[in-house]
């Protein structure tokens, strides 16, 4: 499997574990052409800084039980904005407020954009 396709996977993963916690606005933003930080942010909302400490800790948990660990996690403490970073791919877990604020969609607008959504 090429590691771009590894990597998406990854995203398409944190996303469906995001959304086993009641995640929502969930979108994976394929970042590579225009940043050396990683090939995609996931970014997802909680309505509550309870969820999204819930909904980080899913997707940490759901992951390492395939073998990933994060290299670096910031903000579960708060829970208005948690990152947990696994190198090519960086999982954003926001307070929707606290995403309206930051916007980050907005930064990276003209990337290629996929949504998550219950099926």
């Amino acid at each position: 499997m090429s590691e771009d396709k590894a990597a998406l996977n990854l995203a398409r993963l944190a996303g469906k574990l995001a959304l086993s916690k009641k995640a929502f606005d969930i979108r994976i933003l394929k970042v590579q052409a225009v940043s050396s930080v990683c090939d995609y942010f996931v970014v997802a909302s909680g309505a509550v800084d309870v969820q999204v400490k819930a909904i980080a800790r899913a997707v940490e948990e759901g992951l390492r039980d395939e073998g990933h660990r994060p290299h670096h996690i910031e903000g579960l403490d708060d829970g208005n904005w948690v990152l947990l970073d696994y190198v090519d791919v960086v999982v954003h877990v926001f307070y929707e407020p606290t995403r309206q604020f930051y916007a980050l969609e907005k930064l990276w607008g003209d990337v290629p954009v996929e949504t998550l959504a219950d099926d």
